[in-house]
């Protein structure tokens, strides 16, 4: 169970959330939705434990992932909105690099082409490679800020079958 109590975000004086709780048990989602600025992307960062919540506490399996941040790493995927592809590297260079075994499926179930260097990949391309990381490098939880982005309707509904398919095994997904 991944969980978040009384959550307050902070950014500059101004308080993007409070009294914020959410529970995901496996195999859930989490659909957050809202007007710009109105702190989705700074949720999925403290849900990633890249950013510290001003009050609550964010825990996996009730423990606050802030005591034991390397395993809570070890569970996640984070695709943020910057899709994280070093353009001198190629396609498949870049999945590489995330670890894991299963980088020519990635590379397949994406439709990407292996020796293609990033930096000539098109918006599309270059996130359907960041979401690609999904396969390459497995993981329990799932956060996904904008995934859709620059994707055409045959790329939104491949990542809406993966993530049907990694909640089915018991995987959580935050969108």
């Amino acid at each position: 169970m991944f969980t978040g109590e009384n959550l307050r975000c902070v950014r500059g004086a101004r308080v993007v959330f409070e009294a914020l709780s959410f529970a995901l048990p496996p195999g859930a989602a989490l659909v957050l939705t809202g007007a710009n600025g109105s702190g989705k992307s700074s949720l999925l960062r403290l849900m990633a434990g890249l950013a510290r919540a001003d009050a609550g506490v964010i825990a996996w399996d009730g423990t606050p992932i802030a005591d034991d941040p390397e395993s809570h790493a070890g569970r996640l995927s984070y695709v943020g909105h910057l899709d994280a592809v070093k353009p001198a590297l190629t396609v498949r260079e870049n999945l590489s690099q995330w670890g894991g075994g299963a980088v020519d499926e990635a590379i397949d179930r994406f439709g990407l082409i292996p020796v293609l260097p990033a930096r000539l990949l098109s918006a599309g391309q270059k996130r359907r490679l960041a979401l690609a990381r999904l396969i390459a490098r497995p993981a329990m939880l799932w956060l996904l800020d904008e995934p859709t982005v620059s994707l055409d309707r045959p790329s939104v509904a491949n990542l809406l079958a993966l993530i049907a398919r990694h909640r089915a095994t018991g995987g959580m997904c935050v969108v």
